[in-house]
């Protein structure tokens, strides 16, 4: 039976440590997500960053991804829709939450849980947001100065993090004190400061030059700006006992970013965490039909920190622990209760694993027929006819000025979850049928299938589609002109084709042949989307691998039409469904039986992860379909070292794997191809790849023994 149809929306904005272990709760405890709602997490970034392994990252005794929640996975895991953009606004009123470079989303409820921004960090760099302090950290070099400017416990264990990494540290205090919560914490941190041989400057000048700012928090400017109640010294929002926004009953906000009116305490990962299990009931509640009392909270008084010393001790890494008026430590025993403490933080996550044990079927250009069933169910339609060309598109008249009018179309089941992202990849994916063929885009036709929900989600899902289809579209000069709308029924998903039009002078038009002797196959970026997607369901996709693939899938390849033409591009094809070797035969196909090709396996280029994720058994549901084309490799496709660029079951793998936005391959004069290289490496395209040349059928060696 199909779930009933979706009536509300239910926005989490920030991937702070209350909205993941939200998350974490709805997936292991699926009867308290809140009822007939689309979930949506908006996060400037693909991970979350767990702040108690921090100083231990900066230290150098873990590394970055021991302290990185992978947001989109734990999103796939937990059936909601991950937003990957920055968040610049909030109109209460509209119930919009407004985005850059993409309209507002809109919301029946929204959670708030952003974050913080350093206070006051003049002209040093910003302790907060974590993201470029870490990147920024990372730059700094062994045995360099450093001046921090604060007195907390983020400022003390920075330094102490720092100087275990060679650096001479400094801290600038506003006052005469530091600042950890009581006299006795206080003075034990000064302690391991002196024990560190990190001094201590008090009442520094407030324009005293440093290096990083920890300077305590405030809440994002734009939630003050938006009319929301605000601590007038944080800028944190202001709540009921209940998490609810005062005066707005559709807002929620914890975490760093929000405060318990009668019950105000700092921002501490403590209280994030204690609040996780009432703020996702209390959204629930808020959503039940009827709407159900919601739950208060009081949140202890007092909370544990412990503070760790980077390990810059030759005995080993110790810790401090506070508690109220009580100091405890340094020592080794209180490092390693802190490290058991994180790493199960860290661990909650780590383990996760999806509900359902069945695999999923491919989204995206991997959803598409086999080359096998297309072709014979083509044959059986028209069995007397000539043989169908293998153009993608279509020439269809010509222009008053001679040009060629050229179309295509094509289409799928939504690749992601986010309606805009994926209207911007289709229409990428869509327009390099023209883009192949040296034409430019002219016009789009657009079908948009939305799921059965109330109507004010289905107006949400289909405006931001075709905010993200414009967005492909408006660089180009060419114009969205049209469509159709769709509900699917039984159950069916979002999904998005589109007719895309364009034009292109005689002279200039590529087909996929035919292939001369002596030309060079160019491609244009690298290979492996399918088997990135199919992992990233199973949630075994690093995050660095998806930010790496999706950053180069929404790159047009536009600019690359003339880059090619000018260095004489004879033929060309875009790599998608049926993977490289498959779109390779139809250009021999086109190019008669007097040519082969060699490629060089060296030279092909795979995305990030691809090929670990390949070797590891990992692949596209399309992908045993196109095993068919492995069969070229005893005929006109040569492999030249097939068992230096990856292990050969990874390599054929990879050679198969079906492409959502995948590169161009062009044929071109062996004499263009440095030139020609240069150029798309300069235009951004830094990882295009000469991949094998174009030779005499006669002439050509015995076929390579086939990978695997």
């Amino acid at each position: 039976m199909n779930a009933a149809p979706e009536r509300h929306l239910l926005v989490l904005a920030g991937g702070g440590h209350s909205h993941v272990l939200v998350l974490r709760r709805w997936l292991m405890r699926p009867h308290t997500r809140p009822p007939r709602t689309r979930l949506i997490l908006v996060s400037r970034h693909g991970t979350a960053l767990y702040s108690g392994l921090l100083p231990a990252v900066v230290a150098g005794l873990e590394p970055l991804e021991a302290a990185a929640i992978d947001l989109r996975r734990l999103c796939t895991l937990a059936g909601v829709a991950f937003v990957q953009a920055e968040i610049t606004g909030l109109d209460p009123a509209a119930r919009e939450l407004q985005l850059a470079g993409r309209p507002p989303l809109r919301f029946d409820r929204l959670s708030l849980d952003l974050g913080a921004v350093t206070a006051t960090p003049g002209q040093a760099m910003a302790v907060k947001p974590l993201e470029p302090f870490l990147a920024w950290a990372e730059r700094r070099n062994a045995g360099e100065p450093l001046v921090i400017r604060g007195g907390g416990a983020a400022a003390v264990e920075l330094a102490l993090a720092f100087r275990a990494r060679g650096m001479a540290c400094k801290l600038l205090l506003q006052g005469e004190r530091l600042h950890l919560g009581s006299a006795a914490a206080n003075r034990a941190g000064e302690r391991l400061l002196a024990q560190a041989a990190i001094p201590i400057q008090r009442r520094a000048p407030a324009g005293a030059p440093a290096d990083l700012a920890c300077t305590g928090s405030r809440a994002p400017a734009w939630l003050a700006a938006a009319g929301l109640p605000v601590d007038p010294v944080s800028g944190r929002v202001l709540t009921e006992s209940t998490l609810a926004v005062i005066g707005h009953p559709e807002l929620f906000a914890s975490g760093d970013c929000g405060l318990i009116a009668a019950d105000p305490r700092p921002p501490s990962g403590v209280w994030a965490v204690r609040s996780a299990p009432v703020l996702a009931e209390n959204l629930r509640r808020s959503l039940a039909e009827p709407a159900r009392p919601l739950r208060s909270w009081r949140p202890q008084a007092r909370a544990l920190q412990l503070l760790g010393d980077g390990g810059w001790h030759p005995a080993g890494p110790r810790a401090l622990a506070f508690y109220g008026p009580v100091a405890v430590g340094p020592s080794a025993w209180i490092w390693r209760w802190k490290q058991r403490i994180d790493r199960a933080f860290m661990a909650r996550f780590a383990a996760l694993q999806p509900m359902a044990a069945a695999a999923m079927a491919c989204r995206g250009c991997a959803a598409k027929l086999g080359a096998a069933s297309l072709a014979a169910a083509l044959a059986r339609l028209d069995p007397d006819g000539p043989p169908r060309p293998v153009e993608d598109a279509a020439v269809v008249g010509s222009a008053a000025d001679g040009d060629l009018l050229l179309q295509s179309v094509d289409g799928f089941p939504a690749l992601v979850d986010d309606p805009w992202l994926n209207g911007r990849l289709t229409t990428l994916h869509a327009c390099s049928d023209l883009w192949a063929s040296g034409a430019a885009v002219d016009s789009v036709q657009a079908l948009v299938t939305v799921p059965e929900a109330a109507a004010s989600i289905q107006e949400e899902l289909l405006l931001q589609t075709l905010a993200g289809v414009r967005s492909v579209l408006e660089p180009l000069g060419a114009a969205l002109v049209g469509g159709h709308t769709l509900e699917g029924r039984d159950g069916a998903g979002l999904a998005l084709a589109l007719t895309v039009n364009g034009r292109v002078a005689p002279a200039a038009h590529w087909g996929k042949g035919p292939l001369r002797p002596g030309d060079v196959l160019l491609l244009s970026r690298p290979l492996g989307s399918g088997v990135l997607f199919a992992a990233a369901m199973a949630g075994a996709a690093a995050p660095a691998w998806m930010e790496a693939l999706l950053e180069g899938m929404q790159r047009s390849q536009a600019p690359l039409v003339p880059l090619l033409a000018a260095h004489g591009c004879r033929a060309c094809t875009d790599i998608t469904g049926f993977g490289l070797l498959g779109h390779l035969g139809e250009m021999l196909d086109a190019s008669g039986a007097g040519v082969a090709v060699e490629l060089e396996a060296a030279a092909i280029p795979a995305w990030p992860g691809a090929l670990e994720l390949l070797e590891r058994g990992f692949a596209s549901t399309l992908a045993p379909a196109n095993a068919a084309a492995l069969a070229l490799r005893a005929g006109p496709v040569r492999l030249v070292g097939a068992g230096e660029h990856a292990p050969p079951a990874a390599l054929a793998g990879l050679l198969i794997d079906p492409q959502t936005c995948g590169p161009l391959l062009a044929a071109l004069p062996a004499a263009e191809a440095p030139a020609a290289l240069a150029a798309l490496h300069a235009a951004g395209f830094r990882q295009a790849a000469v991949i094998g040349r174009v030779v005499s059928r006669r002439g050509a060696a015995a076929a390579s023994p086939a990978p695997g």
